[in-house]
């Protein structure tokens, strides 16, 4: 019987590149996502989400922020300082993790932090709370061909120093988030769990300086992934409903690979001696486009599955006590994202780019309707649509991306979004004549021209009234009372200066 138990997750690096793939065009800015109830042995606050910056039109921080307030979100991830997202985050409350990108690691001046962190300028932590420094994204992925293999613990190491210095080293925990390839099963169970053998000593002392240092290591597990890359991967072990053959490992079965997975870098944090290091879930979801099983009935089927473990208080067969830490990806779909990897890197959020909601989640798993607000697109819409024939194209390439697409209406798509990331002007709508603007949606059942945000203007959002049956209108504002902490304060700054 082949096995599947411990799938890792060979990511390919993503980095922005336009154009945008099409999506549907999103009803509203949803005001309404997570019922925020305690269960006994879970925590409303353990479940965070990734927040993505790769998009031609962003949603203004400032709305994004008031998103995950009004949904009861209480910790988000960046994966970069930008200054408009932590000054919009910096007195709402939510706990940060803000990331270091991995082309800042490599470091001449030995006693330096990162430069990345000189542009997290805010207020310093008031009272005591927990936050993050991310230092690096997956640095260890093999495709990056041990370019920062050298380079990461030595920025690990300074940023905890620097965090001491400015004495926030209590209150601010650093990390480095992971691939799950950088630990292996020779026996493709959990139970043979170890750090993949080019990296297992530099692994090794990572994880002893994260326990030393009471900080998590970060790990990012993607069940969507291992099915993506195997055909022969069995569907229901991506899942949490128990419709998986379970995988024997001893006296433990398992039927989800998530939990495989995990216990496998558990296995290997054990047998290097380091069986106490706190294990977060960096990055974890399933995208809604761009693959035969990335769609919206299995990204919410995925995603609730996972909510409602956490809520539960269900750990792992190996740390069974409570569930991790985790950060959902994503929270809005990024329409510039390398598609390298896969189509479907474009559209990993709960949330469309302009804060349209794709699909209700509950943390309690409920089943109450969701609430939608505003929605932030250009007032009136406007559309590239064909002027004439593809049988007419003069340009050959020009034929050739657009029978790609399908039908003819499909090949339109190609033409919209580089249209709106050039804001509708009225140049980026010629295509050797094929096309013309025009301000009736040409939209044709599935076949949807999205609109892009206008970021020239603010754009309201509204707000649920307290009387919807809205999973916000029972939802804990638990912002209120826990303060704001964001990472890498102004002492942390000045360190550079």
């Amino acid at each position: 019987m082949q096995r599947w138990p411990t799938e890792t997750d060979r990511k390919s690096p993503s980095d922005g590149s336009p154009p945008p793939s099409p999506r549907p065009a999103a009803a509203a800015a949803a005001a309404a996502l997570l019922r925020q109830s305690v269960v006994p042995g879970a925590t409303a606050t353990q479940v965070g989400f990734n927040w993505g910056l790769k998009s031609s039109h962003p949603l203004p921080a400032d709305k994004v922020v008031q998103l995950l307030r009004d949904n009861g979100v209480t910790k988000v991830k960046l994966f970069e300082a930008d200054p408009q997202a932590l000054t919009a985050l910096a007195k709402s409350g939510i706990e940060v993790m803000v990331g270091i990108q991995n082309d800042l690691l490599d470091l001449s001046p030995a006693a330096s932090p990162p430069p990345s962190t000189g542009s997290l300028r805010t207020s310093p932590p008031t009272s005591p709370s927990s936050a993050f420094v991310a230092v690096g994204n997956e640095p260890f992925l093999e495709t990056y061909k041990d370019k920062y293999l050298l380079v990461t613990f030595p920025a690990l190491q300074n940023v905890q120093a620097a965090l001491i210095k400015a004495g926030l080293g209590r209150q601010v925990k650093v990390t480095v988030p992971l691939n799950a390839d950088v630990y292996q099963s020779v026996s493709g169970l959990p139970s043979g769990g170890d750090f993949r053998d080019d990296i297992r000593p530099l692994m090794v002392s990572i994880a002893r300086f994260l326990l030393d240092n009471g900080s998590p290591l970060a790990i990012n597990i993607y069940p969507f992934l291992s099915l993506y890359a195997d055909p022969h991967f069995p569907v229901e072990y991506a899942f949490f409903d128990g419709g998986a053959a379970p995988v024997v490992d001893g006296a433990v079965s398992y039927t989800n690979v998530f939990e495989a997975n995990y216990d496998t870098l558990i296995w290997a944090l054990e047998k290097n001696g380091l069986s106490s290091l706190t294990v977060i879930v960096g990055e974890i979801g399933w995208p809604t486009d761009g693959d035969a099983n990335a769609n919206l009935v299995n990204a919410r089927r995925f995603n609730q599955g996972l909510l409602n473990r956490v809520m539960a208080g269900k750990g792992t067969p190996k740390r069974p006590s409570a569930p991790p830490e985790m950060y959902l990806f994503g929270l809005l779909d990024e329409d510039t994202k390398n598609i390298d990897p896969g189509a479907f890197e474009r559209h990993w959020g709960v949330f469309y780019y302009d804060g349209g909601l794709k699909y209700p989640l509950a943390l309690d798993g409920g089943g109450a309707s969701s609430q939608p607000g505003g929605c932030g697109t250009f007032p009136g819409g406007g559309a590239c649509s064909r002027r004439r024939p593809a049988s007419t194209i003069p340009d050959r390439r020009q034929w050739v991306l657009l029978q790609r697409a399908g039908p003819p209406q499909q090949g339109l798509l190609r033409l919209q979004p580089v249209f709106q990331a050039a804001s509708q002007q009225s140049g980026s709508c010629g295509f050797s004549n094929l096309s013309v603007i025009t301000t009736t949606d040409p939209s044709q059942g599935s076949c949807r021209f999205g609109i892009m945000i206008d970021t020239s203007r603010r754009v309201a959002t509204r707000s649920p009234s307290s009387s919807s049956s809205s999973f916000l209108s029972h939802g804990f504002r638990r912002w209120g009372a826990q303060p704001a902490v964001v990472v890498a304060a102004a002492a942390l700054s000045s360190l550079l200066l």
